[in-house]
């Protein structure tokens, strides 16, 4: 195993995981912005106004992006996994 490949996979690795977590940590983000915003505005400052629009649009994004998120992850593990004979020599 060669430092380049390491580096290589390492690359892809950390490439993987902003794809698959990116989108989640995105809308969580702007979902929170916009409902302090809107707290800020109307000055109400209850914990669950902000907990529970974030828990539900992170579910819709996860449920909408598992077929994707599920074939990058397969894809990555294959092409894994296929390189294992060609570290050994």
């Amino acid at each position: 195993m060669t430092p380049e490949y390491v580096l290589k996979l390492s690359h892809d690795t950390v490439l993987l995981v902003l794809l698959v977590a990116g989108p989640a940590l995105l809308v969580a983000l702007l979902v929170g912005l916009a409902v302090s915003i809107v707290q800020a505005v109307t000055q109400i400052h209850e914990m669950t106004l902000t907990f529970i629009p974030k828990v539900l649009a992170v579910t819709v994004v996860l449920v909408v992006m598992l077929p994707w998120t599920i074939r990058k992850m397969v894809d990555f593990t294959v092409g894994l996994i296929s390189s294992i004979p060609t570290l050994t020599g």
